[in-house]
C-alpha cells in the first residue's frame, strides 16, 4: 500500500500490518450490512478490512495525500458506493449531514491521542448515538476508562453512556512511525441516553465537573461552590456516601442520583 510522510501536527501513526484491524473488526462484531463510520483512515489498513467484511463505511479524512491515497487504493468501493469518502476534519464531525441513523451505525478508528477526549464526547453525547464504539487509543486512557477501580471525569462521561470494555495491548511496533507509548482497544457496548432519561444531560456534567473541580479535596467541598452547604450534605446522606467521600470514590450511579436530587435545588 502507497505510503507517505506522517504529519506530527495531525497525530499520525499508520498501522502497518493486519493483526490490529482484525482485532478492532472483531471488537465491533463488524459484519455484512453494517453501517461504519471510520475516522482518520490514513492509508486504509483498517477501511481494508471493514470492506472486506461487507460493511458500508464513510471516512473522514483531514490530510488531502492520504485522500488521494485512499481514492487510489479504494477506487471500485467508491464507485460502488460501498466506501464513502469525506475530506473533512474529524472535529466539525455532524453525524446529521452524513445521514447516520441514531444507534443503527458502529465507530470504529485509530485516533490520533490527542483528539481521544474530544471524540469521545462528540460521538457519544449527541443525539445521534453509533450503537457500538471502538477507539484504538493510548493504553493509559484505556485503562482509566475500563479498568482503574477509582473513577475519573473521562470514565464517567463514557460510563454515563455506555458500557467500555478493555479489550487487549497493542505494542508500539505496529505502528509507522511507532509511538513513545503503548496503546490499546477500546469497545464502548450498549450506547444510550437511558441515564438521561429523567434527567439533563447538561446538569449532571455542570455537576460531575464540579465534583472533579479540585482532586484532593472532599466532594462536599467541590460540590459548594455551586450548590448551598445544606443541599449537598442533605444529598450525600440521602445517597449513603460519608461526607468525607472524594469525587473519584463516587460510583455512576451515585453520581446519576446525586444529580438528580441537586437538579432542583
Amino acid at each position: 500500500m502507497m505510503r507517505f510522510e506522517h504529519k506530527k501536527s495531525l497525530g499520525q501513526n499508520f498501522l502497518n500490518s493486519d493483526y490490529v484491524p482484525k482485532k478492532m473488526c472483531d471488537a465491533a462484531q463488524v459484519s455484512e450490512n453494517d453501517s461504519v463510520l471510520e475516522i482518520g483512515p490514513g492509508t486504509g489498513a483498517l477501511t481494508r478490512e471493514l470492506l472486506a467484511r461487507g460493511a458500508s463505511v464513510i471516512a473522514l479524512e483531514a490530510d488531502p495525500r492520504a485522500v488521494e491515497v485512499l481514492t487510489n487504493t479504494f477506487a471500485t468501493e467508491i464507485k460502488t458506493g460501498q466506501l464513502l469518502l469525506k475530506h473533512t476534519d474529524a472535529r466539525e464531525y455532524d453525524p446529521v449531514a452524513l445521514r447516520l441513523i441514531n444507534q443503527e451505525f458502529k465507530v470504529v478508528a485509530n485516533i490520533p491521542y490527542y483528539l481521544s477526549g474530544l471524540l469521545l464526547r462528540s460521538c457519544l453525547d449527541t443525539n445521534t448515538q453509533p450503537n457500538t464504539l471502538v477507539f484504538l487509543m493510548q493504553k493509559e486512557l484505556v485503562e482509566r476508562i475500563a479498568r482503574e477501580p477509582k473513577e475519573s471525569l473521562l470514565s464517567l462521561s463514557v460510563k454515563a453512556f455506555g458500557i467500555p470494555t478493555y479489550i487487549c495491548t497493542i505494542k508500539r511496533g505496529h505502528f509507522t512511525p511507532a509511538p513513545k507509548v503503548d496503546s490499546a482497544i477500546l469497545l464502548v457496548s450498549d450506547i444510550s441516553h437511558r441515564n438521561f432519561s429523567q434527567l439533563s444531560n447538561e446538569h449532571f456534567f455542570t455537576l460531575l465537573h464540579a465534583g472533579f473541580g479540585q482532586k484532593r479535596k472532599q466532594l462536599q467541598h467541590n460540590l459548594r461552590q455551586i450548590y448551598e452547604k445544606d443541599a449537598v450534605f442533605d444529598a450525600l446522606r440521602t445517597v449513603g456516601l460519608p461526607e468525607s467521600v472524594r469525587a473519584e470514590d463516587v460510583s455512576l450511579q451515585n453520581w446519576l442520583t446525586l444529580a438528580q436530587i441537586l437538579e432542583t435545588q
